[in-house]
C-alpha cells in the first residue's frame, strides 16, 4: 500500500503500478509463501499521448527514486510503447496492457481520487488466480517462452501451469 500511495502522488495520467508487483503478490499468496518474492523493479505505467519529452520516464523514475531510494523504478508511458512493439497506437493503458506477452502480467492497480483501489486487467483475473501463465496471441510465442524460462517462474511458483496458444 505504501508503494501505491507514493505512486498516487505522481499525478501522472492513467497511472498504475503493474506487472510483477501485482502478479507476484498473487502467486506468492497462492503458494503460501511467508515472504514476498523479490522484485527486479516496480513497474509504473501511465498514458500521456501529448507528452513530447521522450526522456520524461527517466525524470519520473528520478522523482520516485528520491522518495524511495532503495526501489528500482521502471516508469513507462504506454502511449508511446506501440512504436517499440510494432503495433498500432494504443488508446489507453488497458489497451496497451492487452498487448503484453502473458496475460497474467497485464494487471495494474492504483489508488483512485477517492482513496479506493482500482484494478485494470484486460484479460480478467481468473487465470491469474488459477495459477496460469498464459500466452497472449498478440505476441510471438518465442517471446513468451523466453520470458517464462528467463524469469524462472516455474521454479519460483511450482503450482503454475503454462498455457500456450490461448485466445
Amino acid at each position: 500500500m505504501a508503494i501505491l500511495r507514493l505512486v498516487s502522488t505522481s499525478n501522472l495520467p492513467q497511472c498504475y503500478v503493474s506487472a510483477g508487483f501485482v502478479r507476484n503478490l498473487v502467486w506468492d499468496h497462492l503458494h503460501g509463501k511467508q515472504t514476498s518474492t523479490p522484485l527486479n523493479d516496480i513497474d509504473v505505467i501511465y498514458f500521456d499521448p501529448a507528452e513530447s519529452n521522450s526522456a520524461a520516464n527517466l525524470d519520473y523514475e528520478k522523482q520516485l527514486k528520491a522518495l524511495r531510494p532503495k526501489v528500482n523504478w521502471q516508469v513507462r508511458n504506454q502511449a508511446i510503447m506501440h512504436v517499440r512493439n510494432g503495433d498500432q497506437p494504443y488508446t489507453d493503458v488497458n489497451d496497451a496492457m492487452s498487448h503484453w506477452p502473458e496475460k497474467e502480467t497485464a494487471v495494474a492497480v492504483r489508488i483512485d481520487g477517492n482513496g479506493n483501489l482500482e484494478c485494470l486487467a484486460p484479460f480478467g483475473l481468473e487465470s491469474l488466480f488459477d495459477l496460469q501463465v498464459t500466452h497472449n496471441p498478440k505476441r510471438n510465442i518465442s517471446v513468451f517462452d523466453q520470458r517464462v524460462a528467463s524469469k524462472n517462474w516455474l521454479t519460483l511458483w511450482p503450482k503454475l501451469t503454462v498455457v500456450r496458444n490461448s485466445i
